[in-house]
């Protein structure tokens, strides 16, 4: 485990992006994120995590969609 004076990895910027789209933060991360994280690497992952999200749905309902015309 990482201290909480360093910087935060890239798989923990994805956790911490994940986490707040669900409002789930523990307050250990929410501090070392604010202190210690660039702000570069959360937009990064936010603008990447919305995307997989948004495809996620549109694929979701071309799902669907495709399954009541059959």
């Amino acid at each position: 485990m990482q201290s909480n004076d360093t910087p935060p990895t890239l798989v923990q910027v994805f956790k911490s992006v994940f986490s707040a789209m669900i409002g789930v933060q523990n307050r250990r991360n929410h501090e070392r994120d604010f202190n210690h994280g660039r702000p570069t690497s959360f937009i990064f992952a936010g603008i990447v995590a919305v995307t997989l999200f948004v495809l996620t749905l549109v694929g979701l309902v071309q799902l669907i969609l495709h399954l009541a015309s059959t």
